[in-house]
């Protein structure tokens, strides 16, 4: 069905949303509005895995072949606790920049005749004349806020803070550095996304921001406070943070969003609007691009607007359910560090591996690694993980949602 679309947010995911519904009919009338200037998106590196470079490529062999071009990628990952230091080889991971993602999809869609409307802000009030409008406008979507009521939309903060920097640090695998402090612990997720730079993301618990002052320091103490606790991984390189104007702390605490429903009339909510899955599993702007192909086809394939949405909506809900579990799992697992960080830096790490695993928490850690090693060589034992997890899981599922009630 040929259709006039808006989409509300030049991010990932409406851009290459635009980009799709162009190249499956490029009668279809479709804008992106911006409300920020060309080229300020604020961000550094992006994370993703070759399964969603293969699924780009089968949509828009152009932009995959630019995304791949502009990305750098690693198939280890190195783990540091205190003085020790474990490697070990993993999936192959991409990093690409936030900004230069942007530059490309934005190219790419221009060319196949997109409209993108830079400072274009979009209000509830005002909502732009077309069959569908897109509310790409991230997890704090105005559009989305407007009729909370409908959505319902839920926000479950996490535990820890973290602060999202770069570094001139080019790493040469996946990082992860755990430095013991007399407050704690505080921790690093460290990822190259180009020739020069890194992306650092730092978190800790709160109580640990507060004994060591971080949560009332100003930006320039605290990178430098930083620089000191990581010297070990930068080497010398500079922490960079975004320099806030408005002088608040640059912490923050993840939020998991979930709606219970995706649209409302020609109102559709896409990537970060309509769900977000902790930072650690590295799968936002995975599931904010796989949002765009699965809405696209909806488009393509439905008789009508109200089908299409309907089957947009079911398709995506149950292909995040796994990822939103693997997604909380993982939080509770650096929300509970202390009960894996005395491990054998090797047990450690392993156990960082599985840290979405929904039997992990239920079993002792080093009882836990010696199963997943013996599993690897007896199916017995894998059959036994692969039926107890979610039986696990469901239990842990119906306990959270009834001590809500």
């Amino acid at each position: 069905m040929h259709v006039k679309v808006a989409c509300v947010g030049g991010g990932p995911a409406g851009l290459y949303l635009s980009i799709l519904l162009k190249r499956q009919d490029p009668s279809h009338d479709v804008t992106v509005h911006e409300r920020d200037p060309e080229g300020s998106t604020y961000g550094w590196g992006v994370t993703y895995w070759q399964g969603l470079l293969d699924r780009l490529r089968a949509c828009d062999p152009e932009s995959a072949e630019a995304i791949e071009e502009n990305s750098v990628r690693w198939n280890e990952g190195v783990a540091h606790v205190r003085d020790l230091a474990t490697r070990q080889p993993g999936d192959e991971g991409h990093g690409i920049g936030r900004h230069r993602l942007l530059e490309l999809l934005a190219a790419r869609a221009r060319a196949l005749g997109v409209r993108l409307e830079f400072e274009s802000e979009i209000t509830p009030d005002d909502l732009p004349d077309a069959d569908l409008v897109v509310a790409g406008d991230g997890v704090h979507s105005a559009l989305r806020s407007r009729h909370a009521q409908d959505f319902g939309a839920t926000l479950t903060p996490g535990r820890n803070r973290y602060v999202w920097l770069g570094t001139t640090k080019v790493f040469d695998s996946f990082t992860f550095a755990f430095v013991e402090t007399e407050h704690g612990w505080i921790w690093c997720y460290g990822y190259p996304f180009s020739a020069e730079q890194s992306t650092c993301v730092i978190e800790c618990a709160p109580e640990t921001l507060a004994g060591l002052g971080l949560d009332r320091a100003s930006e320039a103490d605290s990178l430098a406070a930083l620089e000191k606790l990581f010297a070990h991984i930068l080497d010398g390189h500079p922490l960079i943070g975004r320099a806030a104007s408005d002088g608040g702390s640059p912490w923050l605490t993840f939020r998991t969003l979930t709606n219970r429903t995706w649209h409302r009339d020609r109102l559709v909510l896409l990537g970060d609007a309509a769900h977000t899955t902790h930072y650690s599993i590295g799968a936002g702007t995975t599931l904010a691009l796989e949002d765009a192909i699965a809405l696209a086809e909806a488009l393509r394939d439905a008789p009508d607007l109200p089908q299409a949405l309907a089957r947009y909506e079911r398709e995506r809900r149950s292909a995040l359910l796994s990822l939103q579990s693997a997604a909380r799992y993982s939080a509770q697992w650096y929300e509970n560090l202390n009960r894996y960080i005395h491990l054998p830096p090797e047990q450690m790490f392993a156990l960082l591996g599985q840290r979405h695993s929904p039997l992990l928490p239920y079993v002792p850690p080093q009882l836990y690694y010696r199963l997943d090693r013996a599993a690897g060589r007896l199916e017995a034992l894998r059959r036994l993980k692969r039926w107890l997890g979610p039986k696990l899981a469901r239990g842990a599922h119906a306990r959270a949602l009834s001590s809500r009630e």
